[in-house]
């Protein structure tokens, strides 16, 4: 895990602009990882539900 003041894409110093990442390029890459579904927050397995 990157340290508190990098950035967690390439662990470069986060800037107050983008922290807690440091550019504008890391925060999309972040974004775009996290809505293919490659990034999640561990918990319960979902319900599924019957139309």
């Amino acid at each position: 895990m990157p340290a508190a003041n990098t950035c967690p894409v390439c662990d470069r110093p986060a800037t107050g602009e983008h922290h807690p990442f440091c550019s504008q390029g890391c925060r999309d890459r972040d974004l775009i990882q996290w809505l293919d579904g490659n990034r999640a927050i561990p918990g319960p397995p979902a319900e599924e539900t019957e139309d």
